[in-house]
């Protein structure tokens, strides 16, 4: 390739680079010139924007700092009105005229229209009658003795009657540690005191809204009742032991939680007082002292004589507690009937 033809190749290569690298300067010009004018238009947004609020109504708002939550109070002894005191248990073991109207009075035969092939038997009658061989063995044997049932022709008990329609209701008063039996007719709506236990409770904790390990609200209970006598082993808190150091005679487990629970049912219940051991005799000792303070790990304690009472009735029907701090709270339902009609 001849001299003048390569001196105009590079001319040209030459004025295209120039014209090249000014149009590149160009157009990052231009686009600085557009995020400039961004930068612009969103500063004045910003600053049309804090105008607007600047001149908005001031309104006073509490700060987080300013918002205390007061604790619930400590359960303390109260000095107003007490717990409704009752016991009706005569009137409803009984085999007497003065029998509450839930209940009615058998005379035992073998033999019984209801079945067929053999002859009846107290369990078949607690099955028919859907009322607890325990309680049948309390108005049998008249006395605090729910385990024997030797029954003869001719022998009478009170059981539940099959054309009522009742459930029990407790209620537990935290403050006073007492706790009430109560039946609730489900066709007449009416409601009866049938008893009022002084019970213990958990131990005290200012920082659980019902001042104690023992939780508020209204629980459900299971019908599936232990019964434990000494020597009875079983688990608790993961160790062996014997059931009725923890427990006493009987334990009635929450079953759910119903309405406005501080916490859950399980683990929670109603049981006896625990029995320790005498070291001198080797022989077992209940513990009542443990009636009527806040000693427990949540659950309620009952003496021995009245939680057998209360497994006994409540066994096999439908049972509620509700655990209030202060008893005239308490959402009981149905309608107050003092004085029940005798049967």
């Amino acid at each position: 390739m001849s001299f003048p033809r390569i001196l105009l190749y590079g001319t040209i290569i030459l004025f295209g680079a120039m014209g090249s690298f000014a149009l590149i300067k160009r157009l990052k010009g231009s686009r600085e010139a557009i995020e400039q004018a961004a930068e612009i238009s969103q500063d004045e947004k910003e600053r049309e924007l804090l105008k607007q609020v600047a001149a908005l109504p001031k309104t006073p708002v509490a700060s987080f700092t300013e918002i205390k939550i007061a604790p619930p109070a400590p359960l303390e002894p109260v000095e107003e009105e007490d717990f409704p005191a009752c016991n009706r248990m005569q009137q409803l073991f009984s085999t007497g005229p003065h029998k509450l109207p839930i209940v009615e009075t058998i005379t035992y035969t073998s033999n019984v229209p209801w079945l067929k092939g053999r002859p009846a038997w107290l369990a078949d009658y607690s099955n028919y009658y859907n009322t607890s061989c325990h309680f049948i063995a309390r108005s049998l044997n008249k006395k605090l003795d729910y385990l024997s049932q030797k029954v003869f022709p001719g022998s009478k008990f009170n059981v539940f009657s099959k054309d009522k329609k009742i459930q029990f209701y407790l209620l537990l008063d935290l403050s006073r540690r007492k706790m009430g039996l109560y039946y609730i007719d489900l066709d007449t709506n009416e409601r009866v005191l049938l008893k009022t236990y002084l019970v213990g409770a958990g131990k005290l904790d200012e920082k659980r809204l019902s001042g104690s390990l023992t939780p508020l609200g209204k629980f459900s209970l299971a019908n599936k009742i232990a019964v434990y006598k000494p020597g009875d082993i079983g688990f608790f808190q993961e160790k062996r032991v014997e059931m009725i150091q923890v427990f006493g005679t009987r334990w009635i487990p929450f079953k759910e939680e119903l309405e406005g629970t501080t916490g859950r049912a399980k683990g929670f219940g109603i049981h006896g007082a625990p029995w320790l051991k005498d070291k001198e005799t080797e022989g077992y000792l209940e513990n009542r002292d443990c009636i009527g303070k806040y000693d427990s790990g949540g659950c309620i304690r009952l003496l021995q004589e009245d939680v057998e009472e209360l497994a006994s009735i409540v066994m096999t029907k439908p049972a509620v507690i509700e655990i209030v701090r202060n008893f005239r709270t308490a959402r009981l339902p149905g309608v107050e009937k003092g004085e029940p009609q005798h049967k």
